[in-house]
């Protein structure tokens, strides 16, 4: 039985031949088509218009050379990606103060140029770590890289400060040369808010060093609302508690809808960023009635909130 299909597609020698002739001419047609069209296209132009063309692409191959060569120059000057490149490579994690490291011992630690000229700037415009949770506050910083340098950070207390706590933990048989000082009884009880120097120095255990650093940590901040305060400048409040009453009344309020960054800043417990912080709610959302809508900026922690709050008004 023969196989229709096999019969439809079978083709005598001579329609292969017709067939053959006419795709070579359906080819011919198409290339002489493209052939017309290409010496059509090239006696449109010119001589004149060749050797410009010629001169223009010449002229942005020597701008384009000259480009490359200037920015492979700057690359040599300023190694700005290779020196990245090198500073990703060389980390160096080691304990470091953020209130006296360098530009150099930062970088090492894997901060970014700009995260440590942000920190360089701080100090230089007086703001300091006092505990190792507020440089958890640097901008940009993430939490990946606070919990990796933590156990890096190491804040030094002061000379000054070390020279109080050993003044104040003396033992009365080595102050014979202070015996002389009039010394309140025990059961007296003074405010500490108003206290002078002299006062302050009545009190047991408290000398001249003592009362100046507890009359200019109070003058910084407005007055103590607590008697534990006295801790935030390395004193054993407990030893002190029983001789001082505080009146609330005379804590110095700042006023967040006037103040300006740098009055802002002043204050123990506000730093730059949260300065800056309060200054630009101001401008773009009005009067500030409470510190409720900073719960959400990450430049504040509820600590610093609740400390905050017993020195600020909104008149």
């Amino acid at each position: 039985m023969q196989n229709p299909l096999k019969d439809f597609l079978y083709f005598s020698r001579e329609e292969k031949r017709g067939i053959l002739i006419l795709i070579a001419g359906i080819i011919l047609v198409f290339l002489s088509g493209y052939l017309y069209s290409y010496q059509r296209n090239r006696h449109l132009f010119t001589e004149e218009d060749i050797r410009r063309q010629t001169a223009a692409v010449a002229e942005c191959d020597s701008f384009i050379a000259s480009v490359q060569k200037k920015e492979k120059q700057w690359k040599q000057r300023f190694p700005k990606n290779n020196h990245k490149r090198e500073q990703k490579e060389n980390i160096v994690l080691s304990t470091f103060d953020p209130n006296t490291a360098d530009s150099l011992t930062l970088c090492r630690l894997g901060l970014p140029d700009w995260m440590v000229r942000n920190i360089l700037k701080y100090r230089k415009k007086g703001g300091r770590f006092r505990k190792t949770e507020d440089f958890k506050k640097i901008y940009g910083l993430t939490e990946a890289q606070y919990h990796a340098l933590l156990p890096y950070i190491h804040i030094s207390r002061t000379d000054t400060a070390t020279t109080y706590m050993a003044q104040l933990y003396t033992p009365p048989a080595a102050k014979d040369t202070n015996a002389h000082l009039y010394k309140y009884p025990a059961g007296t009880v003074i405010d500490l808010n108003r206290a002078d120097t002299t006062e302050l120095k009545k009190i047991p255990g408290i000398g001249s060093g003592i009362a100046r650093m507890i009359a200019h940590y109070r003058q910084r901040l407005g007055g103590f609302h607590n008697i534990g305060q006295l801790q935030e400048i390395n004193l054993d409040f407990h030893r002190l508690k029983p001789w001082f009453h505080i009146n609330g009344k005379d804590i110095r309020l700042i006023n967040l809808n006037r103040a300006g960054i740098e009055s802002l800043r002043n204050h123990p417990y506000i730093n730059f960023y949260q300065a800056k912080a309060f200054v630009e709610y101001r401008k773009k959302k009005g009067r500030l009635h409470s510190l409720k809508p900073f719960g959400i900026y990450e430049e504040f922690s509820e600590m610093d909130l609740e400390r905050i709050s017993h020195y600020v008004c909104f008149e």
